[in-house]
């Protein structure tokens, strides 16, 4: 697997006093920082995860008193000159830094400035190996708001003036962290932090960003300028590969269950859904249908025939997804050759890591994903024992990895050293042994934590194991946005919580009866309300899937009140496909993620700085879901620089103003921007079934466009197709046109539906 380019390709090497600066482009608006203390560490090459080659092509470097100089057509790059040090003070010699100083500053040509001030390398021992603890502070300025590095779930938006832990950790108080080191700034730019060792970064704190990693021998990182958001990340897909199209299968009802105990229980669950006329197209089989974790086998006591079930699946339009873990039991068949190997994670003795000290989850040792072979034997064992009985894609669970690697050791060196890089090298491993052994075969793996780059492996993250609360609900929505304002776009959360729902006693009287509901302790009874408004979110999330650790989890065990409202939306989100399903390819094509916070759209409104609980669902879609139990109301911002159109009234409403909008249990509040072109299909059983358009559905107010976008939903052919068919807007002649034939075969003019007229 390459993650770093053969060779480091820097512009120039400078040398202030000492620290050796290496300036490295590759782009007119993304270049690449390294500053240490000797030149072949400042010029060695980037990190994991970065895949884009240095590019010098329109660089030019000078050198002038103020320093020496970088400039392309994006921006200007100074390494400013330091005066020759003199002899220390006497406060100096107690409190200054050893290190000589380095002041670099980056300026765009409207004027914008992203200047570090200064670096730190502050030698400690970890983990047994002399290191140092490596930094950067850059200013930040008083207006300025920042997004991004990856899944935080305390609950707020806006990471500015907060000190954030940039770590995988499983067992985080508010829920699972996640780290990708990608800062955004509501300046149009971005800081990549090169460095996979445990992180804390300071936003906007007193007036600086702080940057602090624990392992590393020098201070790394990509600055990333843009004139508008989007740019962002295309450039963040330029330096770590792009977000693969998803099977379109991936877009439709994904059904799980922590767990179904037998091949019987899971196909009467399909079943279930075919005979209630309702739409699903995967369902997944969780742990503990194996003997032993780390058997890599499917229990033929409670499975007798997985080969067979599968191929009624696939005979009613549905794939399954199977999850696969990276521990092994010491009884189970593999441990000992892995371990004679080194295949596995080691203790500082060399002996395998099994179990965890802090939990009573003791059992497995975590396969060494960061050794290429080892990587490969476990994607060739997982296609010969379990792929081979038909099933369609994997799980990848537990990459985090919850084996916690702080104080042990992978075959490439410290676990502490690498802490963040273990998603990236695991879903990486699967996902290039199957782009080789099913070449035309679109990949998709559920991962619940990623590291940078690890969207290229066509991985859909999740939230991980969040609790069944109203609090836990809250807390996803700007947990989300963070997440995709890091490049990680196709994430999502467990609906309804996975955590057995238990749940406090109802502050407020229930809006749906509970009578029926299977899947909750009895006394939760507002439980049915908090599964539908958790639903409503994940229709506008990128995928919609169904977990979690209760008896039931299909549509029908929340009870009979909840279940005709749960279905409506199911429906709702299988005729949104064709709207979904083309922003996923801008996706690809782009980088830009279709979940967006309402700062990406909206920059010029700065009352949407800090809005973590509204956002946008691709350029149409406004989502404001209702997160607190009872509620019949909703307070919403409507963002300034047009006009919204209530989805369900079809009421206009000016921008720039809140309004308390309507929010029956059967309603999330919905707001679509005036211009939008909204596709909208057929009922099908599943994307299985080809989805013709029941109408195209324009809101008048200024012009607008729109894609559509169609192929097979499976093979790798997306890659080469065109992007699809571009539709227009002409408000002021008020016409819809298309630029060629829609991916349908059908009319155009019988499916328009101008809203209001």
């Amino acid at each position: 697997m390459t993650t770093v380019p053969a060779v480091a390709q820097p512009m120039a090497t400078v040398d202030r006093h000492g620290s050796k600066v290496s300036i490295e482009p590759y782009a007119p608006n993304i270049v690449r920082v390294t500053i240490a203390l000797d030149t072949g560490t400042s010029a060695g090459g980037a990190g994991p995860g970065i895949i884009a080659q240095p590019d010098l092509a329109g660089w030019r470097h000078s050198t002038d008193a103020t320093g020496d100089i970088f400039t392309s057509g994006a921006m200007t790059l100074t390494v400013k000159a330091q005066p020759w040090p003199g002899a220390p003070s006497q406060m100096q010699r107690y409190f200054a830094s050893s290190l000589p100083p380095v002041s670099v500053s980056v300026r765009t040509p409207d004027g914008r400035e992203i200047a570090m001030r200064g670096w730190e390398m502050a030698p400690h021992t970890v983990n047994g190996e002399a290191t140092f603890r490596a930094g950067a502070t850059f200013a930040a300025d008083e207006d300025e708001h920042f997004y991004g590095l990856g899944q935080n779930q305390e609950g707020i938006l806006d990471l500015k003036g907060r000190t954030i832990d940039c770590k995988h950790w499983y067992d985080a108080p508010a829920g699972e962290q996640v780290c990708v080191p990608y800062l955004v700034s509501s300046k149009r730019y971005g800081i990549m932090w090169d460095n996979p060792s445990a992180l804390t970064v300071s936003p906007g704190l007193h007036g600086k960003t702080r940057f602090h990693s624990q392992v590393g021998e020098r201070v790394s990182f990509f600055v990333v300028v843009a004139d508008k958001t989007d740019d962002l990340y295309a450039g963040y897909a330029k330096l770590t590969g792009k977000t693969p199209l998803p099977p379109k299968a991936a877009f439709g009802l994904i059904q799980s269950k922590a767990r179904y105990e037998s091949q019987q229980e899971l196909e009467d669950v399909a079943n279930g859904y075919r005979a209630r006329n309702l739409p699903l197209d995967i369902i997944v089989l969780d742990w503990f249908y194996w003997t032993r974790m780390g058997q890599i086998d499917i229990d033929r006591n409670f499975f007798p025939d997985p080969k067979g079930m599968n191929d009624r699946l696939h005979a009613a339009g549905m794939e399954s997804i199977i999850s696969v873990w990276p521990r092994f039991e010491q009884e189970s068949r593999y441990f000992n050759m892995l371990a004679a190997k080194g295949w596995l994670l080691k203790d500082k003795q060399g002996k395998a890591v099994d179990g965890l000290p802090f939990r009573s989850d003791r059992a497995g040792a975590l396969i060494d994903s960061t050794n290429p072979e080892a990587r490969g034997w476990f994607w060739n064992t997982v296609r010969d024992n379990i792929l081979s009985q038909g099933f369609d894609y994997l799980w990848l669970d537990e990459t985090e990895p919850d084996l916690v690697p702080t104080g042990n050791f992978y075959s490439i060196g410290s676990g502490d050293r690498y802490h963040n890089l273990y998603p990236l090298v695991h879903t990486m491993g699967v996902a290039e042994g199957a782009a080789r052994d099913f070449p035309n075969k679109r990949n998709l793996i559920l991962a619940r934590a990623a590291y940078l780059g690890a969207q290229a492996s066509g991985s859909l993250f999740w939230s991980s194991d969040v609790e069944s609360t109203w609090e836990a609900l809250r807390r996803q929505v700007p947990t989300g946005l963070n997440m995709t304002a890091s490049g990680i776009a196709n994430w999502s959360s467990d609906t309804g919580g996975w955590q057995y729902p238990q749940g406090p006693k109802a502050v407020h009287p229930p809006l749906l009866d509970p009578a029926g509901a299977t899947a909750m302790n009895p006394g939760y009874v507002d439980y049915p309300e908090l599964f539908v408004r958790w639903f409503q979110y994940n229709v506008f999330t990128p995928t919609l899937r169904l977990h979690g650790q209760r008896p039931g989890s299909s549509l029908w065990d929340f009870g009979r009140a909840a279940e005709p409202v749960l279905a409506d939306w199911l429906r709702l989100r299988y005729a949104l496909i064709p709207y979904i399903y083309p922003l996923a390819r801008q996706t690809y094509e782009t980088g830009a993620p279709y979940m967006r916070p309402l700062w990406m759209d909206f920059a010029g409104d700065p009352n949407t700085a800090g809005i973590g609980d509204e956002y946008m669902f691709g350029p149409a879609f406004l989502v404001a879901p209702v997160t607190e139990q009872g509620a019949t109301t909703r307070r919403v911002y409507l963002p300034a620089g047009t006009e919204w159109y209530d989805w369900w009234t079809n009421a206009r409403h000016p921008g720039g103003t809140w309004i308390e909008t309507a929010a029956p249990i059967d309603k999330m509040p919905l707001f679509v921007r005036a211009g939008s072109i909204v596709p909208l299909g057929e009922q099908v059983p599943s994307t299985a079934t080809r989805q013709m358009l029941k109408e195209l559905r324009v809101f008048p107010g200024r012009d607008g466009t729109a894609m559509l976008y169609d192929d097979d939903g499976r093979t790798e052919a997306y890659k080469k197709a065109a992007g699809g068919v571009a539709l227009r807007w002409d408000d002021r002649a008020g016409r819809l046109t298309a630029a060629g034939k829609l991916p349908t075969g059908q009319a155009l003019e019988p499916l328009v539906r101008v809203v209001g007229r």
